[in-house]
């Protein structure tokens, strides 16, 4: 009688073992899937981070080469409107229409980089506001995969010890990884500086 009932609390146990193992491989693949999914997403979003950020960097140098130009432009205006005042009086008619010609030619460009460079700087600081959102989201995907990978690692160990209580340890960050990898996916505007701080 001592035997049927050990064989029958054995068999009790394995079942439930092999229940909670089933459990742990189920939540272990539906979590690898997203993290997976994710990382196609973060890897996506990493080139357009790198793409962004070298428009930003190519920009800001051309706004920075129009300011020189802008500058030689305003230099060479202010050199050629000296000389106009100084020898107004004895230059030919002809040579201070020619004076006043690259006077006017260098003051329309001086105006022309301006414009020039607002454009830039604008476009620029589009580029930079780009990089910046993408940056969000790419934190988001990271905070998901360090708290998935976490998860799997509990759900590891709550297999080999077979202690449930660690399956809520592991399901708290499977909710955090699926809701910021969802946060990444449909770009929420959600952005934990406190721990991106923290793991950066």
């Amino acid at each position: 009688m001592s035997d049927l009932s050990d064989s029958i609390g054995e068999a009790v146990e394995q079942a439930s073992e092999s229940r909670l193992h089933g459990w742990i491989a189920l939540l272990v693949a539906i979590t690898a899937t997203f993290m997976a999914l994710s990382g196609v997403k973060a890897g996506n979003l990493g080139q357009g981070m790198a793409e962004a950020q070298a428009q930003m960097v190519n920009s800001w140098s051309y706004f920075q080469a129009k300011s020189t130009k802008q500058n030689l432009a305003e230099a060479t205006l202010v050199q050629l409107q000296v000389q106009r005042a100084v020898a107004a009086t004895t230059m030919t008619p002809e040579a201070l229409a020619a004076l006043d010609k690259q006077i006017a030619k260098y003051d329309a460009n001086v105006k022309r980089y301006e414009t020039e460079k607002n454009e830039i700087k604008t476009q620029a600081e589009g580029y930079q506001k780009e990089y910046q959102t993408l940056n969000v989201h790419d934190d988001q995907f990271d905070l998901s995969d360090a708290a998935l990978s976490v998860a799997i690692a509990l759900f590891g160990v709550t297999a080999l010890t077979k202690k449930r209580w660690l399956m809520v340890f592991a399901m708290a960050f499977v909710a955090f990884g699926f809701f910021f990898g969802l946060a990444g996916f449909f770009r929420w505007n959600i952005h934990p500086e406190a721990l991106t701080s923290l793991l950066g």
